[in-house]
Parts: C-alpha cells; sequence; structure tokens
C-alpha cells in the first residue's frame, strides 16, 4: 500500500512539473519600445508604433514563436532623453524585457549607456545621428546614420546636380547638428562651398525669419535636416519665392510633404525600403494609413528582432540582451522589406537619390550597400 502511495505521489509530481513546464512554454516574449507616442513627435512615433504592431500581427497570426506569442510593451517618452531613461529603466527592471525598440537621436543616446550595463539588446529603428554608430555595443542601428548617406547626397548634388554654394537650415537637435556637420564635411571636400547656416527649435515651425537670412546669402541651394515640420517648411519656402533648389535625407520621406506641390522638384538622399502591393494595401486596410517609409522601418526592424529571438529559442538559449546580439550578429544579413548587412552596429543598405516630381518621390540614382 505505502509502495503503491509512492508510485502515485511520483507520478502526480512528474505530472505537475510537466504541466507546469507546458504553462512556462506558453508564456508569451515580452519585448519592449520606447517611442514618442505624444508630443510635438508624435506624428513619427505613432508611425513607428503600427509599423512594430503590423510585424507582431503578422508574426502572432503564424502561431508566434515556438508556440509563444509575442507581446510589446510601449512606453511613451515624448521624445525626451529624460523621460526616455525612465521609461527604459521600468522596462527592463519591472518588466524584464531583453530588448527595447526605440527611434529618435537623443531619447537613444540617452539610454545607451543604460543598455550596456543592463546588456539589454537597443534596437533604432529610424534615427541616424553619428554618435549613434559607437554609443553602446548593446545598441544596433537598422538603418545607416546621416554620414554615409550624407556624403552620397553631397557629392550628387555638388557633381551631378551642379549646386556650388549651399545654406543649410538644421534642427538644433543631436540628429539636426549630426547631419549639419556631416553634409557641411562632405559638401566642402567635395569642392562645394557653404555660405550661411541658421538653427531652428524642435517642433518650431515658423521658418520665415530663419529663410529670409539663409536666401539673403544666394545660396544655389538649401540644405535642410529637419525630424518634423517638413510640409509648413514647403510652403513657406514657396510664400517667400526662393530661387534656391531645396536638399535634404531620408526625412523628407512624408507622404505629407511629397504630396505638397510646394515641395516640386525637391531632392533628397533616401534609405531603401520596399514593401509589396499586397503588404500595402493590408496594412492601409489595418491602420487607414499609408505604409511610410516609418513604419516600413519599424516593421523591418521588428522582424529583425523577432528571427533573433527564433533563433535563440531554437538553439534552447536564453532570452537574453546578450544572447540576442550575439544572434543579430551570427545572422548578420536580413533579407526583409530590404537587405540590411550587420558588419557593425550599423547596418549597411541601399540608398537612393530622389527627386519629388507630380506629387510622387521619384528614384534618379541608386548606391548599393556594401556586402
Amino acid at each position: 500500500m505505502a509502495r503503491n502511495r509512492r508510485f502515485w505521489l511520483a507520478g502526480a509530481l512528474a505530472g505537475a512539473c510537466v504541466a507546469l513546464g507546458a504553462a512556462a512554454q506558453a508564456q508569451p516574449i515580452r519585448l519592449g519600445a520606447v517611442l514618442p507616442l505624444t508630443g510635438p513627435a508624435a506624428v513619427v512615433g505613432s508611425q513607428e508604433q503600427r509599423g512594430i504592431q503590423f510585424a507582431l500581427l503578422h508574426a502572432n497570426a503564424k502561431g508566434g514563436i515556438a508556440g509563444r506569442q509575442i507581446e510589446m510593451l510601449f512606453e511613451d517618452n515624448q521624445a525626451k532623453p529624460d523621460q526616455s531613461v525612465l521609461s527604459f529603466n521600468k522596462l527592463v527592471d519591472l518588466q524584464g524585457v531583453p530588448a527595447v525598440i526605440t527611434g529618435f537621436s537623443g531619447p537613444t543616446l540617452a539610454m545607451a549607456p543604460l543598455a550596456t550595463r543592463k546588456k539589454v539588446l537597443l534596437v533604432n529603428g529610424g534615427a541616424q545621428a553619428d554618435p549613434l554608430a559607437k554609443a553602446s555595443p548593446y545598441l544596433v542601428n537598422t538603418i545607416p546614420v546621416l554620414a554615409g548617406e550624407l556624403e552620397v547626397l553631397a557629392n550628387y548634388v555638388l557633381h551631378d546636380a551642379g549646386k556650388k554654394t549651399a545654406a543649410i537650415l538644421f534642427e538644433n537637435d543631436a540628429a539636426g547638428i549630426s547631419g549639419r556637420d556631416d553634409f557641411a564635411a562632405s559638401y566642402t571636400a567635395a569642392g562645394g562651398k557653404i555660405v550661411a547656416q541658421e538653427p531652428i527649435a524642435f517642433g518650431d515651425t515658423n521658418y520665415r525669419p530663419v529663410l529670409l537670412k539663409l536666401a539673403a546669402a544666394q545660396p544655389d541651394m538649401l540644405f535642410v535636416i529637419l525630424t518634423a515640420g517638413v510640409s509648413p517648411l514647403a510652403d513657406q519656402i514657396r510664400q517667400i519665392d526662393a530661387k534656391f533648389t531645396v536638399v535634404g535625407n531620408t526625412f523628407f520621406s512624408d507622404p505629407e510633404v511629397v504630396a505638397n506641390p510646394n515641395a516640386e522638384g525637391w531632392i533628397h538622399s533616401q534609405v531603401l525600403i520596399n514593401a509589396p502591393d499586397s503588404l500595402a494595401a493590408e496594412f492601409k486596410k489595418t491602420y487607414g494609413t499609408e505604409f511610410d517609409f516609418f513604419p516600413k522601418q519599424y516593421y523591418n526592424a521588428t522582424n529583425i528582432v523577432l528571427a533573433c529571438v527564433e533563433r535563440l529559442l531554437k538553439e534552447g538559449k536564453p532570452l537574453t540582451g546578450e544572447n540576442l546580439r550575439a544572434a543579430l550578429f551570427a545572422i548578420k544579413t536580413f533579407d526583409g522589406l530590404t537587405r540590411v548587412v550587420f558588419n557593425n552596429n550599423t547596418a549597411d543598405t541601399q540608398v537612393n537619390i530622389n527627386r519629388m516630381q507630380a506629387k510622387t518621390d521619384a528614384i534618379i540614382k541608386v548606391i548599393p550597400p556594401k556586402q
């Protein structure tokens, strides 16, 4: 009798362990995202959020990863570095996420030292300030930083478009200052001349005073580096009847700007990212907006993280930031909406030169990625 009871207890304990193991296996995979969901940058942050949600919608509809659903815990940083630090600590210390998706240069740079110290993978899908490239071994950028992109642009506008003098309008923050310095360095090294430059505060869309100062220098072109408020700029440039050509970077990739007739003829560099028509139609049906640059970038960035998660689960390794980082460099090349290659912490990908014409954004030159 005692022997049978021991066998029953052993069987019950074994069954309980199996049940607990199955329950643990079914626990959702939790990841984090720190984005500006309110404030002046919310128009971009909400696009980034939808890109992440769209990637998870697809992944979870297929059963998740190894039978586990994926959850994304969003924190609103209002594009503020101090709030970003609080949000990062909340996600990591209280929720235990091994990876955090982010955007905007200042907030990402503020979180980078924490990512290093806590060994959490910090994934930037949209910011491009140069310091991001070396801010932390745990910060990976799924989009090129500004230096490489703007070198391509500077050489094009000088040598191909023949614009020998330039003025610069830059946002007075990490991304804007970095972009100003990169463009000026590449443009002057190639033989161009900077004749004027003026800063504008983040969120300020009254450009008239600085535009009048810049136009007075009579440049061949105006290089613009703004993360938001580009369409109002087009209207105000037309109002002052400026004679210069407007030139910018990937930040010009905004459907409102492309559709604005006052942006006709604008030239900009563009990090390549494409989506099949069927996917774009599904996104629009789901969210009521176009599948534009930032949703695409964050859809792509999220799928890069999920590919790393899948690799770890197949290998039976814990989901830690350290292991996710190792998996990313082991995979190295990701073929999603665009091909990105991680030769270091910042991805290489194709850069195009585009011109806005007839309310479309047409490619006029292609620069392939480094392999």
